[in-house]
């Protein structure tokens, strides 16, 4: 090693000896980075988006090439948006499997997020997804038992609000813009998956939720390739309920809000 730069408690940069930069990850919860890196390799197995290669790992510490960051671009958002098509369709074995290799015990940021395996997206999202962190934002009082209500009747009509019925995709599973990564090469390449089966708008409401540059063209591009079911820009707030609940039990009521009015904005 030639020299390492420390971007975070968890993350630092670091020259190799002959030049090579890498990225060397941190994991301190048991199954993170074996999650990771085994998320990275299915998705790179599709052959559809770009990501980092996986350079090593262990129990701990997870190493992967550095990406040069350029600026967002609509040409590149376009493409995206094609290439993202293409890798839901490349498929899962059913909802909630994890990758091959992958831990049951999962995560996703640094919050427990459990692969267990279902045949149908509406019971699977609300059981798996959904109701696990809804029960623990009550119990922990950052969500009210009158919200929670709300919540829980939304999930009662999750059948009717879902949906056509489509084939598990294989989904990044935490694209938020953080882990979108405008490449300096022109293309968008996704870091820190939290991989497994799902459906496949799960992925888009997560962009839309805390914002990605040039949306739009995304959006476009994915709609070009594999078009969405009608109904699903009404069916956003479904597939946010779950990073919302997430974020309310970690950083506390400032999200409890937005996860009600997703379940209320709900309708078949």
């Amino acid at each position: 090693m030639v020299g390492e730069r420390r971007l975070s408690g968890a993350l630092a940069e670091v020259t190799l000896d002959g030049g090579r930069v890498v990225m060397v990850k941190n994991g301190d919860e048991p199954g993170a980075v074996r999650a990771e890196a085994a998320g990275l390799a299915w998705l790179a197995e599709a052959g559809a988006v770009r990501l980092p290669e996986v350079r090593g790992h262990d129990r701990y510490r997870l190493v992967t090439d550095r990406v040069a960051e350029g600026t967002p671009g609509a040409a590149a958002a376009h493409r995206f948006g094609r290439e993202l098509a293409a890798l839901h369709a490349a498929g899962a074995p059913a909802f909630g499997a994890p990758p091959p290799g992958g831990p049951e015990e999962a995560y996703i940021g640094r919050a427990p997020m459990r692969n267990v395996p279902g045949d149908d997206w509406p019971s699977w999202y609300a059981e798996h997804r959904v109701l696990p962190y809804l029960r623990r934002a009550v119990d922990e009082g950052v969500l009210r038992p009158a919200e929670a209500t709300v919540i829980e009747g939304a999930l009662e009509r999750l059948p009717d609000l879902a949906g056509p019925a489509e084939p598990p995709a294989r989904l990044h599973g935490d694209l938020w813009n953080g882990n979108v990564l405008w490449g300096a090469d022109g293309r968008v390449w996704l870091i820190d998956p939290a991989a497994h089966g799902g459906h496949r708008e799960t992925d888009l409401a997560m962009l839309d939720l805390f914002g990605c540059p040039h949306l739009d063209r995304v959006l476009a591009g994915y709609q070009e390739a594999a078009p969405l079911a009608d109904g699903w820009r009404e069916r956003v707030g479904l597939h946010q309920l779950f990073p919302l609940l997430v974020h309310t039990v970690l950083f506390g009521r400032g999200y409890a809000g937005q996860a009600v009015a997703a379940a209320r904005g709900a309708r078949a």
